[in-house]
Parts: structure tokens; C-alpha cells; sequence
């Protein structure tokens, strides 16, 4: 197998990491390399704040959930969709712009994310880790505040890099055949391939925790779908400009 595909299969979520810092040149490598990332008709509707000083890493920290990583990390990195300087960009240039389009929302997260993912496999690439932090949507109006964002820009999520100090294992995912489907979507195998998938991770739970950890995928899913369902995000964005019209 290529390397870059088996770099690619040994992604994990690194939360504890060395008291090492990432040099410069190399932190403005993993940048560069994320910026080639794919983007809608090359808009690049992104921003990366790199948050440096250490009192607004510890309130994001907080804000994020109370993820100490984000603090302690080499650097921590907020992706945000970023409407404003394209947008602006083509008025200048004479267009008459319409804003607040549900497709611009569409792209200028696609664009962070894609970025992002390109950044994380250069960094991975480099022996560092890395984990996503989704957190920062608990409370992205205080982090908007804490970032300074302008209207036609929200936080999409933010990434922790460092050096690794733990070596995880990598968690199961789903199976091929329950994820690729041939010609049109085909759920008639859904139940029992998840309930295969269900007992993977129940082994891996269990294996990972010394047994002090009884649950699945299934069971694991059941807070993100009653609790951490985020109302506000949908008010927060209207007020940020995506109005999603």
C-alpha cells in the first residue's frame, strides 16, 4: 500500500501532547499545504485564526467544553467560512452582490473543511497529532467575540497540533459495505452491518477501557441526537449574515 493512503488509514483524535513547540517554518508549511487544498470556483472562503496568546486559548479551552488540549497544545487553530473577503472582492471588482445565500453557507464550510483535512494529513505526515474540536459551536458567539470575527465569518471548528504524548489506537469505522453503495442507495443490509459494526465497537470499548466501558456505536450516538443538538447555531448564523435564503 501507498504510504499516503497508510498515513491516511492511521488518523487518531491525539488530546495529550509533548511540551514541544512546532517551528515556525514548518507550522507555515502545514498552512500552505492546506490552502491547496479543493475550493468552489476558487473562491477560498476561509479564514485560520491562529490563536496564540494564552488567555484566549484557556477561554476557548473552556468555551469548547472544558477541553484542556485546547490550552495546552503547540497551536491551536480556529477554521472559519469566510464570506466577507470574497464577497467584498467582487464589489470592488463591480458586481452587485447578493449575500446570505444557503450556498454560500454550503461553500465556505466545505472550503474549511477541506482545507482543514489537507492540513491535518501535512501534519500527520510530519509526525505531529492532531484532534478537530467541534466544541467551539457550544458557544460560538463568545468565541466569535474572543476571535473578533466580522459578520459573514463564523467559526466552524477548531483543530489542536502538537506532538503527540499518547499513542491511541485507531478507532474501528464502519464497513465498506454498509458506507459505498452501487448505483442508487441500497439500505436493505443497514441493520445487520450496523449491528455488526456495534459489536467491533463494543469489543473496542471494552479493550480500550479495561472493561470499564460497556457501550456501541449505536448507544454512543444517542447524545449527539438529544443533547448536543446546538439550537442556537441556526440564530447565531443569521445574525452573522448567512441567512440562508
Amino acid at each position: 500500500m501507498n504510504p499516503i493512503i497508510e498515513l491516511q488509514k492511521s488518523h487518531r483524535s491525539i488530546r495529550k501532547f509533548k511540551d514541544q513547540k512546532i517551528p515556525r517554518e514548518l507550522f507555515e508549511e502545514l498552512i500552505r499545504a492546506g490552502q491547496c487544498a479543493a475550493t468552489s470556483n476558487h473562491v477560498q472562503a476561509y479564514s485560520i485564526i491562529h490563536v496564540v496568546n494564552p488567555e484566549n486559548r484557556e477561554k476557548l479551552a473552556e468555551l469548547a467544553g472544558g477541553q484542556a488540549h485546547v490550552a495546552r497544545a503547540s497551536d491551536f487553530l480556529v477554521f472559519c467560512a469566510d464570506m466577507k473577503r470574497s464577497t467584498e472582492a467582487a464589489e470592488r471588482a463591480g458586481a452587485e452582490v447578493i449575500r446570505g445565500m444557503t450556498e454560500q453557507l454550503l461553500v465556505a464550510s466545505i472550503d474549511a473543511a477541506l482545507m482543514a483535512q489537507n492540513v491535518a494529513i501535512a501534519a500527520e505526515s510530519e509526525g505531529l497529532g492532531l484532534c478537530y474540536v467541534g466544541g467551539i459551536r457550544n458557544n460560538p458567539a463568545e468565541v466569535a467575540e474572543v476571535l473578533r470575527l466580522p459578520d459573514h465569518v463564523y467559526p466552524v471548528f477548531g483543530m489542536s497540533l502538537g506532538y503527540p504524548d499518547q499513542d491511541p489506537e485507531v478507532k474501528p469505522r464502519l464497513s465498506l459495505e454498509t458506507i459505498l453503495k452501487e448505483d442508487y442507495y441500497d439500505d436493505s443490509r443497514d441493520e445487520e452491518q450496523v449491528a455488526a459494526f456495534d459489536a467491533t465497537m463494543h469489543r473496542y470499548y471494552n479493550e480500550r477501557t479495561g472493561g470499564n466501558k460497556d457501550t456501541n456505536w449505536s448507544e454512543q450516538l444517542a447524545p449527539l441526537f438529544t443533547t448536543k443538538l446546538r439550537p442556537h447555531m441556526r440564530e447565531f448564523l443569521t445574525k452573522r449574515g448567512f441567512e440562508m435564503k
